[in-house]
């Protein structure tokens, strides 16, 4: 697919399929672990997860940032990107291995550690308000200053191409995943591994109570705003979910869900007791709804189970 070749089209599996050799050499595959759901004290199911947090920048975002730098022309001012953390992590990253220079705003509630990263990539870091949409207004103004390309963190269909990606690399390792879970915060990755499926499959969000973007939206037929709180605020809390995505959210996924903060935390600490895996928040928030009983597979049900980040603010 040739530069800028994306501009008028849809996300598709062969929109996906035609964007993944083009990140691809500049990605991780990352791995899988299949495990027995009695393991955790479930009823009897297997479960497939997948650690996207394993991927460069600590997260899925990654893909995505990689896709918008690849897809479209650069000019010298560089890119701008707002984020709750994992998304400005991922951009800094991909600038600074694609030698372009990169402005990062974000919200007072993105952590410290995220914060921290993204400087250590060369960044320009801006702390603006306390919200994503704070951030987003001054990256806004920031872009029509100065000329840099926005890379929208969900909200953009090369995002929405690039973490679709995930799709196309997870039916590869588990062709027969009868259903699979993925946190929700703007949309971006539901949207891209939604499309990339087309109803192959259960695609299933999850979002947490204090940030139900996506379930205020299916609820009022249109992105509305939403509260934007909660443990998962750095991840997983914009005040709309994105306009590109909604319509395939309406047509692809087949419901979501809503955890608490109180079983964010219990996934956290289950995923680590049993798998030694260490998520954020946002990265355990989908097997927050297997755990809680908040979604119960069928016995014999094969679920796929993203873990889609772990930059965490390790304690010293």
């Amino acid at each position: 697919m040739p530069v800028n070749a994306v501009s008028a089209v849809q996300v598709t599996r062969d929109t996906i399929r035609a964007t993944e050799p083009l990140i691809r050499p500049h990605i991780r595959r990352t791995p899988i672990v299949e495990v027995d759901a009695r393991d955790f004290g479930l009823p009897a199911a297997r479960l497939v997860f997948k650690l996207e947090l394993q991927q460069h920048s600590g997260s899925f975002k990654a893909r995505g940032a990689f896709a918008n730098l690849l897809l479209r022309d650069v000019p010298p001012a560089g890119v701008v990107a707002a984020s709750g953390g994992n998304h400005g992590v991922a951009v800094a990253f991909v600038a600074n291995k694609l030698g372009r220079p990169a402005a990062i705003f974000v919200p007072s509630v993105a952590s410290p550690e995220k914060m921290e990263r993204i400087r250590g990539l060369g960044a320009r870091l801006e702390v603006v308000g306390d919200r994503y949409a704070d951030a987003l207004a001054a990256s806004e103004k920031f872009q029509a200053e100065t000329g840099a390309l926005p890379v929208h963190a969900y909200d953009q269909i090369e995002t929405l191409l690039g973490q679709g990606s995930i799709g196309l690399e997870l039916e590869e390792q588990a062709p027969e995943l009868d259903s699979l879970l993925l946190a929700v915060g703007g949309g971006g990755l539901i949207g891209g591994v939604a499309s990339w499926y087309n109803r192959a499959l259960r695609v299933i969000g999850v979002e947490p109570e204090s940030a139900p973007t996506l379930t205020y939206a299916l609820r009022a037929g249109k992105p509305v705003d939403s509260p934007a709180g909660g443990i998962a605020a750095d991840s997983l809390a914009p005040k709309q979910v994105g306009q590109l995505m909604f319509p395939i959210a309406q047509k692809l996924v087949d419901r979501v869900l809503l955890v608490t903060d109180d079983e964010i935390r219990e996934a956290q600490n289950a995923l680590w007791r049993t798998l030694r895996v260490l998520a954020e928040p946002g990265g355990a928030a989908a097997f927050a709804a297997l755990l809680s009983g908040k979604y119960q597979p069928d016995a014999g049900e094969r679920v796929g189970v993203l873990v889609c980040g772990g930059n965490l603010e390790l304690k010293k």
